[in-house]
């Protein structure tokens, strides 16, 4: 899946992974995708209700060898 801008969150605990992730979204546009990696596995949780109610859309995610992918659409 292509992607604007990739975060690497590998080896954050929580809550690094969503505040690096909404750091990240500042730099880009609306509409845009951010691939966010991490290994933290509270991040599935976290991430899909951060979307949410950010109004962003969590497009996809899939689980790579331990390491957690997301594809969030800025909104």
């Amino acid at each position: 899946m292509d992607s604007n801008k990739v975060l690497d969150a590998k080896g954050l605990a929580c809550p690094m992974p969503i505040v690096k992730t909404k750091k990240a979204m500042v730099d880009i546009e609306t509409g845009e995708v951010l691939e966010v990696h991490t290994t933290d596995k509270g991040a599935l949780n976290d991430l899909t209700a951060w979307a949410k109610s950010g109004g962003h859309e969590l497009i996809k995610h899939e689980d790579d060898n331990g390491v957690l992918k997301f594809w969030i659409k800025k909104g």
